[in-house]
């Protein structure tokens, strides 16, 4: 990802721009450290407002305790279909 000082952005803007719609990520640098990113509109995500309007949640759903196989996981305990308790990757 190239990296450009802020004068020769600002004297290269255009060129910039171009080259960031076409897919291109620059980073603009001020006294050597990256400071800004550019990049096409199109490839950032954009958040939707109210997209989480109407999505309620009750207390007691989100206090209910988990189901013993997923609090098993949360916890690094794995069994096979058996029901035998296997341990996980890289520890014993």
């Amino acid at each position: 990802m190239p990296s450009i000082n802020v004068a020769e952005a600002k004297a290269k803007l255009s060129q910039l721009l171009d080259r960031a719609s076409a897919g291109e990520e620059i980073v603009i640098a001020r006294a050597g450290k990256p400071v800004a990113r550019l990049v096409a509109l199109d490839v950032v995500e954009r958040r939707k407002p109210g997209a989480w309007r109407g999505w309620k949640a009750s207390a007691e759903a989100l206090l209910a305790p988990m189901d013993p196989e997923d609090l098993d996981a949360a916890e690094g305990k794995f069994s096979d279909e058996f029901g035998i308790s296997l341990p996980r990757s890289g520890r014993s």
